[in-house]
């Protein structure tokens, strides 16, 4: 039987979120491309973190600048009711 392995504090150790665009190799994320901007976003409209989304520091950025972009021309809202 294998155990789980346990940081020295006795919690649950999680594996490290692998970057969504890194696995895709996007070179460029596109504004336009709402259904992969909403899977970083809540439902609130707010843009997730990475520790969240698990998307590398390049990427995040990226995503950032694209999801503002989309909102300034009324694809994706500022906020949700």
């Amino acid at each position: 039987m294998e155990r789980e392995q346990r940081s020295p504090r006795g919690q649950k150790r999680s594996r490290k979120k692998v970057c969504v665009f890194c696995a895709d190799k996007v070179e460029r994320i596109d504004y336009k491309d709402t259904a992969r901007l909403r899977k970083c976003m809540t439902e609130r409209a707010k843009i997730l973190p990475r520790r969240v989304t698990g998307t590398c520091a390049f990427h995040q950025r990226e995503l950032t600048v694209a999801i503002k972009r989309a909102r300034h021309i009324a694809l994706l809202p500022y906020i949700a009711d």
